[in-house]
């Protein structure tokens, strides 16, 4: 019996060794598409949120951290730093609205550093479906309306929605969430402009969070 055991135990030890160096082997080939693939949606992301005429860097390859209250969470936040002639001129900011209705919303905020937004984008929410999830593109254009808006000074009235006195549509039974995304654009852009002194000394992003 104990012979029997021992070679059913050396023959789980080799599938176990076969199949864990099999796994490492597709993944060591399959690695390099993975993160091109990646680097691939990252970009169309970008793209769909600051005008390629703005920038000639490779936006994705400047990631860096950012700490403060206005993004809405005391974690790091990834900042892409846009260029021109190597200038910088905008940046790419994934934000928080701490404040949704079904909790946080995940934004990605592009704009300059004078208060200029060029575009906006949610990449992460829990919103209810049929009426929070608007905020999403596929489902309506509303998120696309915060692009060439521009935030005279923190007490610019026009950013709030309607309901609030402001410029911003609110959605038919859901004040809360759009509410929430206006006011997290508003903090991230504001902050953005307190950036340019700073920049050079941002932590760029480690291997563990690109």
């Amino acid at each position: 019996m104990f012979d029997t055991m021992r070679r059913h135990g050396t023959t789980l030890a080799l599938f176990a060794a076969l199949t864990t160096g099999l796994t490492a082997v597709v993944y060591t080939l399959t690695k390099p598409t993975i993160s091109d693939q990646a680097a691939r949606q990252q970009k169309a992301l970008f793209d769909q949120v600051i005008p390629a005429s703005v920038y000639d860097n490779a936006m994705q390859n400047e990631c860096y951290l950012v700490t403060d209250p206005a993004l809405g969470s005391a974690a790091p936040h990834r900042l892409y730093l846009a260029r021109k002639g190597g200038e910088p001129v905008a940046a790419a900011v994934e934000t928080t609205a701490p404040d949704g209705y079904s909790g946080a919303i995940q934004i990605l905020v592009a704009a300059d550093f004078h208060g200029k937004v060029y575009g906006t984008r949610v990449l992460e929410h829990h919103e209810t479906p049929g009426l929070g999830d608007k905020i999403e593109v596929r489902i309506s254009d509303w998120i696309k309306h915060f692009a060439q808006q521009t935030i005279n000074g923190p007490d610019d009235r026009r950013w709030a929605v309607k309901k609030d006195g402001g410029m911003f549509d609110q959605f038919t039974g859901a004040t809360i969430t759009p509410r929430a995304v206006v006011n997290a654009v508003r903090r991230t852009t504001l902050y953005m402009e307190t950036l340019p002194p700073r920049l050079a000394s941002l932590p760029a992003c480690g291997a563990s969070d690109e």
